[in-house]
């Protein structure tokens, strides 16, 4: 697949993911939803690992992998579904995106990496100021609403802390067989969860269309496509994906299911991805040499 093709692809799968898990709720109870579309996502990856003869070591490091990407993927899943109640699902991709801030918080507590300059850390404050905006908000959209931020807080920390450990362990198997290890550990967990709710009578062909759509599009093929974005791409110009879908997964959820979209959700949203934009690209700023020359100036 051509390197554009497979960005584009990527973009329109994060911009659409939220807005589906919220469809794939209707009707079925959230738990059913994820549960299901876990089945389906772990079945067409291990036909993948098949047909592409993809090694999937079952040794004991690679099952270790594969629980620290699993346990976690449960929790943060979960997560996001159960959020999905309260909150529209722009929201979702909003406060998501502040993923690679708590996955370098991560990085500087776990690996030890030394990647918080002056820049960086205005960008942190500046993102975490647009989430308490987003916050505040959810205090006055509708009852409980700020149980949803709360949630998918908690889920991009726990993916932040499971990416980290991940690359802690430098997992030498591919992408994909990583992906359908971690859905073999935690594909279990999601189907005792939704059989303790119970099952539905029915299933609506809405929710249906988007629980396919998840397993197949965000589970099964959206993951493979951002890593081989990650191997072809300069890093920098795959996290402008973080900035792009934000944006067009609030359009989208306005657009498609009548989400309001207040003022003060449009002001957090530009504060987050103004500290995104600081954290990642701040070293090219003009000022970062006006500023050291301003230190260096004697009173």
């Amino acid at each position: 697949m051509p390197i554009s093709a497979a960005y584009l692809t990527v973009i329109i799968i994060w911009s659409t993911t939220p807005l589906a898990i919220n469809w794939s709720s209707e009707g079925v109870g959230y738990e059913f939803g994820a549960a299901l579309r876990m089945v389906i996502g772990l079945s067409v990856l291990l036909l993948i690992v098949r047909l592409w003869r993809l090694p999937m070591p079952m040794d004991k490091q690679s099952f270790k992998v594969y629980l620290v990407g699993g346990i976690p993927l449960f929790f943060a899943m979960s997560c996001i579904y159960w959020s999905a109640q309260y909150i529209p699902s722009g929201w979702i991709s909003v406060i998501f995106g502040l993923t690679p801030l708590f996955t370098s918080l991560f990085a500087a507590i776990l690996l030890h990496e030394k990647s918080f300059t002056a820049g960086r850390s205005i960008g942190m404050l500046l993102g975490l100021g647009g989430l308490i905006i987003v916050f505040a908000e959810s205090l006055s959209f509708e009852q409980k609403a700020w149980w949803g931020v709360a949630g998918v807080c908690f889920s991009s920390i726990v993916h932040s802390m499971s990416s980290v450990l991940l690359k802690k362990l430098n997992p030498t198997i591919p992408s994909v067989s990583v992906t359908a290890g971690s859905l073999m550990i935690a594909t279990p967990l999601f189907v005792l969860n939704s059989l303790n709710h119970g099952l539905p009578e029915n299933i609506p062909m809405q929710s249906l269309s988007a629980i396919v759509y998840l397993a197949i599009m965000g589970s099964a093929l959206g993951f493979p496509l951002y890593f081989y974005c990650l191997k072809k791409l300069h890093a920098e110009r795959v996290a402008l994906i973080t900035f792009i879908t934000p944006v067009s997964a609030l359009l989208l959820g306005n657009w498609l299911n009548n989400e309001l979209i207040t003022q003060q959700i449009w002001i957090g949203t530009a504060c987050i991805l103004a500290g995104l934009s600081i954290y990642e690209y701040g070293k090219y700023l003009p000022w970062k040499k006006g500023w050291i020359r301003w230190k260096q100036t004697p009173l």
